[in-house]
């Protein structure tokens, strides 16, 4: 049975980390209300920039052709994964580099590289030496994220795809943001930007067909795509960041709060064993009073 001095360190040792854990809950807290609302803010923007462009793809003459349109081979993938820079965030990362293996080993017949933002992505798949074609390490520690910092990974992106031409298709997963308790893991097709028809086609046959928009085009579809489809990269990778930032703040709160917790019922215990010895060692010493006593 431990002594008192050995429960009594325990004891404040736990006491210590339990101050982190809460200190570190109120700073996640702190910081994911103001990722939040960037998140709710940017949403809006990208899903509808999202559904025009497609439609507006959809309309365009089969003659069109643009890089980050047009279809090419299905051999070589690039797999954009965001993950944090730090872990002390639950299931965050795990969940994350689970989608990415689930993903690889679905399409083991590929060329798969990856382009990993974030630190706990690169050195998980660094050490199962799966190829990783570039990284960006430290845009999600800070807690906040500039589109400027999104714009150089989209170029960086787009410079692979369309300049370097070895790649045929570019995929992205993050964590999507839904609540503090809940983040969903999206994997979703980067580029070539998808078409509005190919949506449509899922529907039923029978389901009512829908009204399509028309557009008037004020200047030639090649100039309206070569500006809005760079821009459309652009937004889904800066959305994702600041929905893989929020949900990396969400996931750290819930999860210092919950350390808090066990550490507050360790300390119970731990108070309660505590007792139990001082209690044991006080009766062994009245025992041997007694006896010495009546041994005299």
């Amino acid at each position: 049975m431990p002594n008192l001095l050995d429960i009594r360190r325990r004891i404040k040792s736990v006491k210590n980390t339990q101050q982190i854990t809460k200190a570190m809950k109120m700073v996640s807290a702190a910081k994911l209300k103001r990722a939040q609302d960037r998140v709710v803010t940017a949403r809006p923007f990208a899903n509808k920039m999202t559904e025009v462009l497609g439609k507006l793809a959809q309309r365009t003459d089969e003659d069109f052709h643009h890089p980050l349109l047009d279809l090419r081979g299905d051999k070589r993938y690039l797999l954009v994964l965001i993950t944090a820079d730090k872990g002390l965030c639950g299931a965050f990362n795990t969940n994350l580099t689970k989608a990415a293996q689930s993903f690889i080993a679905e399409h083991s017949d590929k060329q798969i590289e990856i382009m990993a933002i974030g630190r706990k992505g690169r050195d998980f798949f660094r050490n199962r030496r799966v190829p990783i074609r570039s990284e960006y390490v430290g845009l999600t520690g800070k807690g906040r994220i500039e589109f400027s910092e999104a714009l150089e990974v989209a170029r960086a992106v787009i410079k692979q795809y369309v300049d370097e031409l070895e790649i045929d298709k570019v995929f992205l997963i993050y964590n999507e943001f839904k609540s503090v308790l809940s983040q969903r893991v999206v994997l979703e097709q980067l580029l070539p930007v998808a078409r509005a028809e190919e949506e449509e086609q899922q529907h039923d046959a029978k389901a009512q067909p829908r009204n399509l928009v028309d557009y008037i085009y004020e200047q030639p579809p090649e100039e309206i795509f070569r500006k809005l489809l760079p821009r459309l990269v652009e937004t889904q990778i800066f959305r994702a960041l600041l929905e893989s930032v929020a949900s990396e703040q969400g996931a750290r709160m819930t999860a210092m709060d919950s350390a808090s917790k066990n550490a507050s019922e360790l300390i119970d215990s731990l108070t309660l064993n505590m007792n139990r010895v001082r209690q044991a060692a006080i009766t062994n010493e009245i025992i041997e009073v007694v006896s010495g006593a009546a041994a005299l």
